[in-house]
């Protein structure tokens, strides 16, 4: 006989201690499993106008459906919205996005309010099928990403639906060293986050940026620009910003404020969405060891530059989704504020509407070397410069600059590498480039433009090389390659 046998106090203890394990057990397989594979929605706060030209449901359960202003799909009012600063935001149309977390694959199906006779998912890349069922487009997502819905051909009022990974805990409200914004709508003018701090933008939290009466202008060290102080800082080290939250700018005029601006080392953005930025969206300045992880931006102002690397180091930008008028991922150094080493842009899916998708230049007076974008998709490339360029119009030595891997599905301007003049010029000499890479790329258009040009004997693009670039299927040949006298080096290879 055990010690327990036949006494009924134990008997009932170990039974009631079975009722809570089984009890536990229960609670575990009935919430966190289901919740740890399946899919995340956050709701939309009250107040938040929402998308009436689609509706979204993952795994059948409704995803709210945002709007975001985007550049007009008519060329010559692009160009107005980029050139006509005063009233550049009059010039947009309206797309659409949503977003939720997955971890497992999910079944997505759009409703349009406008009948379906085909549908188009971009990237290509990701091979994703869809099928129209009753009116209904209907597919499956193994993998969280961005992807992009055109319906009828129709492109520029796209859906976009940005599918992430489930989060990281979530940091305690009180904690004295976060600064958290949770479900609803928040207005705020300036935001300072210091070193060692974590901001956190909730899912359903929309972060409305506004200018105050009281607030008064600086000068701006972007082209001499006046404007207000930028929305959000980040001024220090060991700093991180997440959430899956969105911070929107339409309530500041056209080139107030950039709305999330990077000083430091040692910082991380992740998970957000930034929505209309009134100039730059996140300039990163004179910083080391930044993460810049699957954010997605939507802008379409004057001067909306996506991401701006300015005289920083060790910066990793990965798995972003940017949609903005200005250049998308670009890298610059100005005067007396340090070099540019150790970029890396990849696995961004990516949409230009103007200038360039991903370039080193203008502003170069500092010395760049070791940039290289991977691993990323054009999906539309509509502007008057170039999907990808280097450009060079002041006095820097520019070196091993690398783009590999990158399909560009629409261009008319495909590569640049260029010295000269322009009206961003502030150095007296011109400087050189030296060492650039483009290898396996394939693009597709009408005939699109590959160009070098030096700007003398004394400044030369020199070691140029293309290996296995293809254009519209067929291989890249010399003759698809205008130079100048100024060009040395160059080496095309199948």
């Amino acid at each position: 006989m055990s010690l327990y046998e036949g006494n009924s106090f134990y008997s009932e203890k170990i039974l009631k201690m079975n009722k809570c394990f089984l009890f536990y057990v229960w609670i575990f397989l009935l919430f966190v499993i289901p919740l740890s594979a399946g899919v995340v929605i956050y709701p939309a706060p009250p107040g938040e106008e929402l998308s009436k030209d689609y509706e979204v449901e993952v795994d059948g359960q409704k995803v709210p459906v945002y709007l975001a202003r985007v550049a007009p799909q008519e060329p010559v009012k692009r160009w107005k919205a980029m050139d006509d600063k005063t009233n550049s935001a009059q010039y947009y149309e309206q797309a659409s996005f949503a977003s939720f977390d997955m971890q497992d694959p999910v079944n997505v199906t759009v409703t349009s309010s406008k009948p379906v006779q085909s549908a188009c998912i971009l990237p290509k890349s990701a091979g994703i099928v869809s099928e129209v069922k009753d009116g209904k487009i209907v597919f499956r997502l193994s993998t969280p990403m961005p992807v992009t819905i055109e319906i009828n051909g129709m492109w520029v009022n796209a859906l976009h639906i940005f599918a992430n990974l489930p989060e990281a805990p979530v940091p305690k409200k009180d904690d004295p060293s976060v600064i958290y914004f949770g479900p609803g709508i928040h207005e705020i003018s300036h935001l300072e986050v210091k070193s060692g701090m974590t901001l956190y933008i909730a899912g359903g939290a929309v972060v409305r940026g506004i200018i105050k009466p009281d607030e008064k202008f600086h000068i701006s060290g972007y082209s001499g620009l006046k404007t207000y102080q930028p929305l959000i800082v980040l001024h220090g080290s060991n700093i991180t910003v997440r959430g899956r939250g969105i911070i929107d700018g339409t309530g500041c005029t056209t080139h107030a404020k950039h709305m999330l601006s990077v000083r430091g080392a040692d910082i991380t953005l992740e998970g957000i969405i930034l929505r209309d930025s009134s100039t730059w969206t996140i300039p990163v300045r004179r910083s080391d060891r930044v993460t810049i992880r699957n954010l997605k931006l939507i802008g379409y102002r004057a001067n909306s530059d996506g991401i701006d690397i300015c005289n920083s180091r060790d910066v990793l930008i990965e798995k972003c989704f940017i949609r903005t008028l200005d250049d998308l991922i670009v890298v610059k150094s100005d005067k007396d504020q340090g070099p540019v080493k150790r970029i890396i842009a990849r696995d961004c899916v990516l949409w230009n509407e103007v200038a360039h998708a991903i370039s080193v230049g203008a502003e170069l007076r500092e010395d760049v070397d070791d940039i290289l974008f991977e691993n990323c998709d054009i999906i539309h490339d509509l502007g008057r410069e170039w999907a990808m360029r280097v450009y060079h119009c002041d006095a820097a030595m520019v070196s091993n600059i690398r783009f590999e891997n990158i399909r560009v599905e629409e261009t008319r301007k495909l590569v640049s590498v260029w010295i000269g003049k322009a009206v961003w010029t502030r150095d007296t000499e011109r400087g050189h480039i030296k060492s650039v890479i483009f290898k396996d790329i394939t693009a597709a258009g009408g005939k699109p433009v590959m160009e070098l040009k030096g700007f003398d004997a004394g400044h030369r693009v020199e070691d140029v090389k293309f290996q296995n670039v293809v254009i519209n299927g067929k291989p890249l040949l010399p003759v698809d390659v205008k130079r100048n006298e100024f060009v040395s080096g160059t080496k095309i290879t199948p």
